[in-house]
């Protein structure tokens, strides 16, 4: 494929600091994003994804759908004939862990009485 083709792509992570750039096929899914994504991520962050499904990707403001396309993201960014896009990357944990952690903080907790009888 010629260079010209590829998309080179850059994602924002929560503190400030980029994965990338890289260059992507217009074909490449979102959902491919993601993997390479949660792949690159840097070891020596507190939040990290366990899954891509831990991931969202926001371009031009827009949640990006997995199913969507490298070519279709760019459409806003059409005019700019060279330069980075900028995704940003947000990252939420699964719901089931969510719901775990949820009921834990629930529960009743137990304390020791504290009353006197005189």
């Amino acid at each position: 494929m010629p260079e010209e083709d590829l998309v080179e792509l850059k994602f924002r992570l929560y503190d400030g600091t980029d994965i990338g750039p890289f260059q992507y096929s217009p074909a490449f899914t979102v959902a491919m994003l993601k993997e390479r994504i949660v792949t690159d991520w840097p070891k020596d962050k507190k939040i990290a994804p366990k899954a891509a499904s831990d991931i969202k990707l926001i371009s031009a403001g827009k949640i990006l759908e997995n199913t969507k396309t490298v070519g279709q993201c760019k459409a806003p960014f059409g005019e700019v004939a060279t330069g980075v896009i900028t995704m940003h990357v947000v990252v939420q944990p699964s719901i089931a862990k969510a719901k775990t952690e949820k009921k834990v903080d629930q529960e009743p907790k137990k304390g020791v009485c504290s009353c006197s009888i005189m």
